[in-house]
This record gives structure tokens, C-alpha cells and sequence, in this order.
């Protein structure tokens, strides 16, 4: 009896008679597994993965030796692809020198802003003005209708203002945050995942996508929606073990030094101040500020967070984990995020509500005292008024926007690669602008906004496989990644009949990138899995990643704008929609 006794009592407070809930029964059919039972502790913060130690004698390296390898891989490893990852986007950046797609409005824009605090009209011919002299161009201050905040061209600005305005000071801060991005994402991979490795992989793979790699070296907003994104992704998933690591402290432990759930102490800790997931507010209203669609990440990472704690709180031993969350955590994760975002918001548009309310201001500035005297509100600031005014005439448009494009397609072939951007195109003679003098006829040259083909196509597999895991094994892992792809995706769909674009899906990219990471780390194998297991594993996990590398080597020159034969081009056309 009294071994039967210490027996339940180390069973993290499950009861051995306790039966299994009837829809686990029913779901193990298509391959539900219940989680291993291990100490609280190590089910609450779970330790990283350390190489085999089989690894090391077969190198011949001593232990102490290993550690240290280790240890520095840490950063090491992620800072050695993000320098790769750097040395790529930041190469030829000034090339083409052209104003290409959507640059004729975001760099101009962003020039104007650092200087008016709003965005300004230029003339039709400022483009060809702005190259010929090197940007040394006047200002102009008759205020224009813009479609986005400005946070975004705040960032672009900052780039012009250090090393001019010309193509590399325009594209310089949308490659550096996609360079940072890949930083993030190995970080963000290695916490999640629990292995460098897999952390590393995830970023080496967002290197090397053709879509991220074009957004990075192209004045447009999108890449520094991803990055905000990503970034409070990251922090979200710090404060997550941080909060988890705090209770884990709280638990009693019993007799064998095992972290034991309980109910009391999992009900009524506090996880105090939270400053990640402060950060992770701040984040948020600079990616909103930067493009509205960040206000689905805003609700999605929270609703994520909440359920992070639930978990957290259930782990622990709380009987009503969602009545604690609520009477917890959920009113302090709310201050952290919505005001936060919406100050940080706000505070964006201090140029353009700065700037002069006689008319000779910001566009829609000197609404409240025109057109929007009188009515109900007043008693409002003017200028609260008129940004109101404003966000509502935008949001008219964004949603009337029907305008037939070339190259507009549904959010259904986006995850496909269905129907790429291209931002820049010409046909030089032999000879000229880097085409070879024997190429026999005119060459191409483009900039097209395409992921590297392979990578997306195996992210379709990996989203169901994460899917699959999330539904089916429970794993908070995939259910994460998932909500990311979701909250970037999804909403388009609501919007099939608006005009827009295969290159929205950049915000999305990084978490794709850790679905197929997460789907080559099941290929490679568990961690007591047999040699051969392992051997299979890797060879096919190898395959994989040696081809969609090549995949980008591949198609290189059309995301770098090089000069190739006109063959050569067509032989990279796979579909007819890429044409």
C-alpha cells in the first residue's frame, strides 16, 4: 500500500485511476499520443537539446572542448547565417537604379516625411529628377493622399537620411530589417524548437526565399510589417518561458527533488511587470503603424499569449486554469498590448499632427475646422478629429480598391507561388547593362518578387504535418507557428474581390520558414531513434534543404535584376502565371 501510494503521489497529481478523457480515445485512431509524464519543472521550461556526445568522440574533440562549442553556437551559429544572409541582400543593393514598382511611392513619400512630417505630391517627372541629380531635388510641401501610416516610411526615411536619396539609401533600412529578420528567426526557432540546430535552419531557409530576399532589397513596406511582426512574435515567446521558469520556482518540491504540481500556488502567482510582452505592444503598434493588416497579429498573439498561460497555469496544477487566466493575466495582457499599440500608433502621426492646421499642413489636417465643424464630438481635439476623418477615408478606400492590376492575384495561389510580382523589367542589347556580347539577341532583366519555388511547395506539406501536430499531439509548437501563418494569411480572404498582391504574404514567410523546420526535424528522426533511423533522416532532410538551396542559386538572377539570355530567362518561367 505504501508504495502504491508514493507511486501516485509522483505522477505530477494524476490520479492512476483516473481515466482518459473519451475524445483523446477517440482521436488516438488518427495518431494522438498522450504527452510523456516528466518533472513539472522540465514540462514547463523544457532544456535545449545538446549534441550526442557520439558526435563529439567521433570529431575527436574533448568534452570541455564540446561544451564550449556549444555554448558559443548560441549566437554563433545564427550570427554566422545572418551574416551570410546580410552579405546577400546588402550586395549591388543600389542595383537596378531605377525606381522600381512601388518605390515611386514609399521612397518618395518617406523623403518628404523626415522632412514635412507628412507625405507631399511630387511632379510626374520627379522620378527621372531624383536619379539624374542624385536626389538633390527640392521638397515639394503640397500635402498628399496616402494609404498607409507612416511608420514604415519613418524607417525608409531614416535610411535615405544617412546615405542619401538614391536606391541604396531608400533600400538600405528594408535590407538591414530583413538581414535582422533572419537574426530573429534563428533565435526565435532555437527557443521554440529547443535546438540550435533547428533554429539555425529555420533562418538559412528565410536567407534563402526568394520573396523575403526581393522584399529586402526593395523600398516597400511590407518587409518592415515582417520584421515588426517576427519581433513581437520573439518577445512573446521569451516572456512565455520567463513566466513558465517563474512558476516552476513557485512549485513545492517533494522528497526526490521532483517539481510537483500545485493547485494553490499555480492559481495565485503573479507573473508581475512582464516587460517582453510590453515590448512585444510596442512591436505590435509599429507594425500597425506601419500597415493596418497588423491589427489581426495584434488579436491573434494575444489570444495566443492568454492560451500560453492556460496551458502554463494547467501544467502547474490549477483546476480552473482558464478562471485563473481570466482573473490574472488577462487584464495585465491587455494593458500591455492595445494601449500600448494604440499609443505607439498615435504617437506615429506626431509629424502630421504637428504640422500646420491652416490648410498648409498634412492632408485632411484642417478637417475639424472645414468641413467637420460641428457635430457631436466636438469637445475632441481638432486634430483627433480630423486623423479620425482621415483613417475613415482610408479605410473606404482600402476596401473599395477593385482597380484591375497585371499583376494582382487571389490569396488562394499565394501559398503555390501562383502568380509572383514583377517589379522591374528591360530588354538590353547584347553588350549592354550585363548582358554577354554573344548572347545572339536581347537579354532579360528583372526584378521578380517570387519565393524560391521549393521551399513554398514543401511549406504546403509542412503546414499540414503542423496542422496535423497541433490537432492530433497537442504540441504548442505548431499551434503557434500556425496562428502566425494564420493571422497572415487568413484575412485576405476575406477580401478575394479587393486588388491585391502575391507579395502581402512576406509577413507570413518566417513562419512557413519554421513549418519546414519543423517538419525536416521530424524527419530527421527522435532523439532515441536507431542509427538507421537517423541515417535515412538525414540523407532525406538533406536532400531537401541542398535543393531548395539550389532553388535560389537558381532563380538569382531574377531577384537580383542580373542581365541573362533571353533563353536562360524563359527556361526559369515554370509556370505560365509567372509570365
Amino acid at each position: 500500500m505504501t508504495s502504491t501510494a508514493s507511486s501516485t503521489d509522483t505522477r505530477q497529481g494524476q490520479a492512476a485511476e483516473e481515466p482518459r478523457p473519451s475524445w483523446q480515445q477517440r482521436l488516438r485512431r488518427f495518431g494522438y499520443a498522450a504527452r510523456p509524464r516528466s518533472d513539472v519543472r522540465d514540462r514547463l521550461v523544457p532544456p535545449y537539446n545538446r549534441p550526442s556526445p557520439r558526435i563529439w568522440a567521433t570529431i575527436g574533440l574533448r568534452s570541455d572542448v564540446a561544451d564550449r562549442i556549444t555554448r558559443w553556437s548560441a549566437w554563433g551559429g545564427p550570427l554566422l547565417v545572418t551574416l551570410i544572409a546580410g552579405l546577400m541582400r546588402f550586395w549591388n543593393l543600389g542595383s537596378p537604379r531605377a525606381v522600381i514598382f512601388d518605390e515611386t511611392y514609399y521612397a518618395k513619400d518617406a523623403w518628404a516625411l523626415v522632412h514635412n512630417g507628412y507625405e507631399a505630391n511630387w511632379a510626374k517627372d520627379a522620378n527621372d529628377l531624383i536619379l539624374r541629380h542624385n536626389g538633390h531635388v527640392p521638397v515639394p510641401t503640397d500635402a498628399a493622399y496616402v494609404v498607409h501610416p507612416p511608420v514604415g516610411k519613418y524607417v525608409i526615411g531614416l535610411g535615405e537620411l544617412i546615405f542619401g536619396f538614391d536606391p541604396f539609401g531608400w533600400r538600405f533600412m528594408t535590407a538591414l530589417l530583413g538581414t535582422l529578420a533572419v537574426l530573429l528567426l534563428c533565435r526565435i526557432g532555437r527557443r521554440l524548437f529547443r535546438s540550435t540546430f533547428l533554429g539555425c535552419l529555420a533562418g538559412g531557409l528565410l536567407a534563402v526565399d526568394g520573396l523575403q530576399f526581393v522584399m529586402s532589397r526593395t523600398s516597400l513596406l511590407d518587409g518592415v510589417l515582417e520584421f515588426f511582426v517576427l519581433a513581437a512574435f520573439g518577445c512573446l515567446l521569451v516572456d512565455r518561458d520567463r513566466a513558465r521558469a517563474k512558476l516552476a520556482a513557485a512549485l513545492p518540491v517533494d522528497a526526490d527533488g521532483r517539481v510537483r504540481p500545485d493547485a494553490h500556488t499555480a492559481e495565485t502567482t503573479r507573473f508581475a511587470r512582464r516587460p517582453w510582452r510590453w515590448l512585444a505592444g510596442l512591436m505590435l503598434g509599429l507594425a500597425i503603424g506601419t500597415k493596418w493588416n497588423g491589427l489581426y497579429f495584434l488579436a491573434a498573439f494575444c489570444a495566443m499569449a492568454l492560451l500560453w498561460d492556460v496551458g502554463a497555469r494547467r501544467v502547474a496544477g490549477a483546476r480552473r486554469p482558464y478562471v485563473t487566466v481570466l482573473k490574472r493575466d488577462t487584464g495585465l495582457t491587455f494593458l500591455a498590448t492595445v494601449p500600448v499599440a494604440l499609443a505607439v500608433y498615435l504617437a506615429s502621426w506626431t509629424g502630421w499632427i504637428l504640422s500646420p492646421a491652416n490648410g498648409s499642413g498634412g492632408y485632411f489636417r484642417n478637417w475639424a475646422a472645414t468641413d467637420g465643424k460641428g457635430g457631436n464630438w466636438t469637445f475632441l481635439p481638432d486634430w483627433l478629429r480630423s486623423l479620425w476623418h482621415y483613417e475613415h477615408e482610408v479605410y473606404l478606400f482600402h476596401v473599395g480598391l477593385t482597380s484591375p492590376h497585371t499583376y494582382q492575384s487571389n490569396p488562394w495561389s499565394w501559398i503555390v507561388v501562383g502568380r509572383p510580382v514583377s517589379y522591374f523589367y528591360e530588354s538590353p542589347n547584347p553588350g549592354e547593362a550585363g548582358c554577354p556580347t554573344d548572347a545572339g539577341e536581347k537579354c532579360a532583366r528583372e526584378v521578380l518578387a517570387l519565393g524560391t519555388p521549393l521551399l513554398w511547395w514543401a511549406a504546403c506539406f509542412a503546414l499540414v504535418y503542423v496542422l496535423w501536430r497541433w490537432a492530433f499531439r497537442r504540441d504548442w509548437r505548431a499551434g503557434a507557428i500556425a496562428c502566425g501563418v494564420a493571422a497572415g494569411y487568413l484575412p485576405w480572404f476575406l477580401y478575394q474581390e479587393r486588388t491585391i498582391f502575391y507579395f502581402y504574404a512576406v509577413v507570413f514567410v518566417p513562419f512557413l520558414c519554421l513549418a519546414v523546420a519543423m517538419m525536416i526535424g521530424a524527419l530527421l528522426g527522435p532523439p532515441g531513434a536507431d542509427e538507421r533511423r537517423r541515417i535515412a533522416g538525414a540523407a532525406g532532410a538533406g536532400v531537401l534543404v541542398l535543393l531548395i538551396a539550389w532553388n535560389f542559386i537558381y532563380f538569382w538572377p531574377l531577384y537580383t535584376g542580373t542581365a541573362i539570355p533571353i533563353d536562360s530567362w524563359r527556361s526559369r518561367m515554370w509556370l505560365d502565371t509567372w509570365v
